[in-house]
Order: C-alpha cells, then structure tokens, then sequence
C-alpha cells in the first residue's frame, strides 16, 4: 500500500493506493496522524484502494469519530467497487460523506469554508 498526503488551503488531504487490510491499515493511521491540524478537514481518497477489511474500515470509523470531536469534516473519496459496497452493507454510508473525485470534494469544502 502507498500512502501520500499534502495540505491545501482548506483540507488535508490523502491518498491511498492498494489494499486497506490488516497489513496497511497502521500505515494509513499514522500518515492521517501526522497530517491532522486544527481545523480538522480531511480527503481520504480511497478511489484506488481496491479491497478493504473490517482493520481497514476500524480506521475509516476512527478517523471520522476523531473528527466529528473536533468539528471537523471528513469527505471518502471513492470509486465504484468495493468501498461503496462496504459502507451500505455495514449502515455506514449513512455516516461517511462521499463523492466520486477528488476535485468534487475540494469544492465541497471549498464552499462550506
């Protein structure tokens, strides 16, 4: 698994490529650990991870507690596949904002800041 994260305006943001399983899933925490700031905007990109356990999703479920504490907003970006399907089987696309592309869910920040 590779995992980059950078800093825009308004957000972090972080991109995951590859599996979020047991093996990765440590990796992803502490990268979202250190890019964490006052105010507590995150884009975790997930439009290439193309398999996730429940290790994996712990972390999504994590991440999104820890920012709603802060009054923050978490945006999942996400393709079709497997991803989407976990979070309706799991009740959890009730919680988890979404969108299909990186550049949406700037805007959807950008326009809530």
């Amino acid at each position: 698994m590779v995992v980059r994260s950078w800093r825009e305006d308004h957000c972090a943001v972080v991109e995951v490529l590859g599996d979020l399983d047991v093996a990765g899933a440590p990796r992803l925490r502490a990268e979202i650990e250190q890019t964490l700031t006052e105010p507590l905007n995150l884009v975790l990109d997930l439009s290439e991870v193309p398999f996730c356990d429940s290790v994996g999703l712990g972390v999504l479920v994590a991440v999104l507690n820890r920012i709603r504490q802060s009054r923050g907003r978490l945006i999942l970006v996400v393709a079709p596949g497997m991803i989407p399907h976990l979070l309706t089987i799991t009740n959890l696309d009730r919680h988890f904002e979404t969108t299909g592309s990186l550049a949406d869910a700037r805007l959807a920040l950008g326009a809530a800041a």
